[in-house]
Parts: structure tokens; sequence; C-alpha cells
């Protein structure tokens, strides 16, 4: 990365570095674009140059959410099944307390903003359809379109879950080991049911089902 790229990379991040508290202690609906501009000490253009909406400023790493199971299922070592690698991905966040899974005070911004929620399902959407390119590779037809919603779904439900048991008061560890155990077998049941899938017609009853 060059000097240009690497300067315009720190800009990006102390803006968003600036925002980001502003949001936690207002509310994202009370903080104008031109405020984070003048906490990050840059003009309102600069801020829409990096950050084309204001929502982008709160979920600023984006891009790099909507493309992470496309990429556990790119990634992932040969032979394995693609539920098997978002599965063991989501179960170690949970198991680490991993940054990506959000925090109490993040979550209550979005809950309280109803332009937060709307991006948080397109992001959602975003993540689904790079799910099912990925998987297209090596499914054909439109059944990369149904186990990318099946797959993204149930990664999107677990971690739903998880806001709402800690939002509601449970304490996160039981939290996380609840909605680990619930994720574990939702995620078998998917790889069980892909792997029969894949079976040919005939032999699917001759063989014993296991999940991954």
């Amino acid at each position: 990365m060059g000097l240009r790229e690497i300067k315009k990379q720190q800009t990006r991040t102390a803006i968003a570095d600036a925002a980001l508290p502003l949001f936690l202690e207002r509310g994202f609906d009370q903080v104008t674009v031109a405020e984070v501009a003048r906490h990050a000490g840059v003009s309102t253009n600069t801020v829409f140059n990096y950050f084309p909406a204001k929502e982008d400023l709160f979920f600023d790493r984006q891009a790099e959410v909507e493309n992470h199971l496309a990429a556990l299922v790119r990634d992932r070592t040969p032979g394995t099944c693609p539920v098997e690698a978002v599965r063991d991905d989501l179960l170690s966040a949970l198991r680490q307390d991993a940054p990506v899974l959000g925090a109490p005070s993040f979550w209550q911004v979005i809950e309280d903003s109803p332009a937060l929620r709307a991006r948080e399902r397109e992001i959602g959407e975003r993540i689904e359809a790079a799910l099912a390119t990925a998987l297209a590779s090596e499914t054909p037809g439109d059944t990369p379109l149904l186990i990318a919603g099946a797959l993204a779904g149930t990664h999107r439900a677990a971690l739903r879950e998880l806001r709402r048991r800690v939002m509601s008061g449970q304490p996160p560890v039981p939290a996380r080991d609840a909605v680990a155990s619930a994720a574990l077998q939702a995620f078998n049941l998917l790889c069980s049911g892909l792997h029969t899938l894949s079976e040919p017609q005939d032999s699917v009853h001759d063989q014993p089902q296991t999940g991954c």
C-alpha cells in the first residue's frame, strides 16, 4: 500500500473513530454529519467523500461484514462442509467474546434508530447474496440461493438471539453459552440436510446420515 492510500485509510479510520462515541452517547438520529466532521477535524464534504451515507459512518466495516461468510466458504479447507466453516467461526467468536459480536451499547443504538435497522437488514441481504455466489461455484442451479438463505439466516438468528438475551439482562457468559449450544444443533441439522441433498437419489436411504 502506497503512502497516499495509507493516509486515506488513516483519515477514514479517524472519521469513523470520531463518529462512534457520538452515536453511542447521543443516539444515531441525534448526531449530524457536520458534528462528526468537527470532531474529526475535517470538512463535511470530506466525511461524505469517505462515507456516502450517514449510516456508513456507523457500519464502517460493512464491506468486511458483508463478505465474511462468503470468505469462510471460499477459503475453507478442501472437502470441508461449508456449513461447518460458518458454524465453527461463529462458535469460536462466541467462546472468545469476539468484537465482531458487538456490544450492548452498540446494539441499543441500532434498536433506537429505524434507519440503522433498515441498513442492518440490507447488510443481511448482501451477506446472503455474497454467500450464494460463493456456493454457486460448487453447487449448480438455484440450490445455492436456498442454502445461502438457510445458512445466513441461521447465523443471523444466532446473533439476534444473543442480542436479545443480553439486552434483556442475562449475563453475557451464560447468554453466549446458550446461543452456542442452540447454534451447534441448528448448524448440524443444516449440515446433515446438505449432505443428504448431495447424495445420489438412489442411495440416500441406504446410508446413515451424520452431521459435520
